[in-house]
């Protein structure tokens, strides 16, 4: 491995423990993650063979976790999953530094209407279970999405969403407390 992608895996694998390696690497979805890291990393740099091991290993753990993550789409490093369990992330999405994502999350695509595409998230978004965000709009940096809301609007910085249908707190300090360990 490079360089770059041992130093993106520690800082995923820091919000994981407070620490660069990890007694939870063997967690389902710490597993399936690196994995992720690494079919990114050998895609940009095209390496076949490596390719075609890591989509495999993917899918295996695709079905084995369920979660369903795009290969395509831009996690920033610092990303944490809570829990396994159903997770389901276009590959268009876009998501900043140190966000969480618990279980039964999706952020998906519009096929339809004034919204059509996919999400761009910020940093530090604490994304709560079973929440489900959707089409072509920008949530902020520092922003809570409660557990259960569906968001299909733009959310400015340092709000909590929360409800269905949602509403929008104002709130400086959304995510302290949330999202620990930040990269």
């Amino acid at each position: 491995m490079k360089k770059e992608l041992k130093k993106i895996i520690k800082k995923d694998l820091f919000r994981y423990g407070g620490g660069y390696i990890s007694k939870n690497i063997f967690y389902p979805q710490v597993r399936y993650f690196i994995n992720f890291r690494k079919l990114q990393y050998y895609i940009k740099n095209n390496k076949k063979i490596f390719i075609i091991i890591y989509k495999f290993k993917l899918r295996f753990f695709s079905h084995k976790y369920h979660f369903q993550i795009g290969i395509n789409a831009k996690i920033g490093e610092g990303f944490y999953i809570g829990h396994f369990g159903r997770i389901i992330i276009n590959e268009n999405v876009s998501i900043g530094k140190n966000c969480n994502i618990a279980t039964g999350v999706t952020i998906g695509q519009e096929s339809r209407g004034k919204k059509v595409g996919t999400p761009k998230i910020g940093n530090e978004v604490w994304i709560g279970t079973n929440a489900v965000i959707v089409g072509h709009i920008k949530i902020g940096n520092n922003v809570l999405i409660a557990p259960n809301s569906y968001v299909n609007f733009d959310v400015e910085n340092n709000s909590i969403v929360i409800g269905n249908p949602a509403k929008v707190i104002h709130n400086e300090e959304a995510t302290k407390f949330y999202i620990n360990n930040k990269v």
